[in-house]
């Protein structure tokens, strides 16, 4: 598929999706945002795809978030419109189980942030900043930042950024727990794909049996969360990679990973 506004790569096991408008500090309007759907939709739905990692063109911007121009032009409710996944092809896709990283390397605005929110893994750029501003404009965080920043965070400091619409740098969101690593913007490329290359030394039946436990267990009381049917934990008891994992570790060498 001919794609305009994103870049989509495959390389072995590891997808990159990279937002190409780095012209409007890769903000992102309804065709940018149905491209984005379709490329998560593919991801998705590849069996040889076990990681992808998310990123802006350019040195600048992440994401700037929705595009406020397109939006006064064409009316918000034009601007509003996203495929599946919602805004970004990801913020309201609650069934994907393959890991996503964040690689961000500019400002994280907004929609931007919200994208960057909903991945498993950010690694951000020194230069990296990230803020929900939409109330400064009238808006609300309506892609999820309003529901996941209270859960990355403790809860005052999520309102008062949220609030106040104030921007982080990247050390504070690191020392806050929404970042995993902090680099300059040189080493943000290699990074990302060193943590996607230590995933991709797992079991990828392990790492979806791992996700879809954290992500759908999370809010539950501990029991119940134990007790509670994982569909990815059962295809993992009945998987080749589970029998493969116990062969080279007895047989002292590296798994050779199926992904089924």
């Amino acid at each position: 598929m001919a794609y305009e506004f994103i870049k989509y790569e495959k390389q072995g096991h590891l997808t990159k999706i990279i937002i190409n408008r780095p012209e409007v500090m890769n903000a992102l309007h309804p065709p940018a945002n149905q491209e984005l759907s379709n490329a998560f939709d593919d991801f998705a739905a590849d069996a040889d795809a076990w990681v992808a990692i998310i990123t802006g063109a350019g040195e600048k911007a992440f994401s700037a978030g929705n595009d406020l121009k397109y939006s006064a032009q064409h009316g918000m409710g034009a601007s509003a419109t996203a495929g599946n996944g919602g805004f970004g092809g990801i913020t309201a896709r609650f069934d994907l189980f393959k890991p996503v990283i964040a690689a961000v390397n500019g400002l994280a605005l907004g929609g931007g942030f919200e994208i960057a929110l909903a991945c498993d893994i950010i690694v951000a750029a020194e230069s990296a900043r990230f803020g929900l501003p939409e109330p400064r404009v009238g808006l609300a965080a309506l892609a999820g930042g309003m529901q996941r920043l209270p859960r990355h965070i403790p809860p005052k400091l999520a309102m008062g950024l949220m609030l106040t619409g104030k921007p982080m740098l990247a050390p504070e969101a690191h020392r806050l727990g929404i970042v995993n690593e902090v680099v300059p913007l040189a080493d943000l490329a290699k990074t990302a794909e060193r943590w996607a290359n230590e995933i991709l030394e797992c079991s990828p039946t392990s790492v979806r049996a791992t996700k879809q436990v954290a992500l759908l267990s999370e809010g539950l009381p501990l029991e119940e969360s134990m007790k509670k049917h994982y569909p990815a934990v059962g295809a993992l008891f009945g998987s080749e990679d589970m029998m493969e994992g116990v062969m080279a570790f007895a047989q002292k060498r590296k798994p050779e990973w199926k992904g089924k």
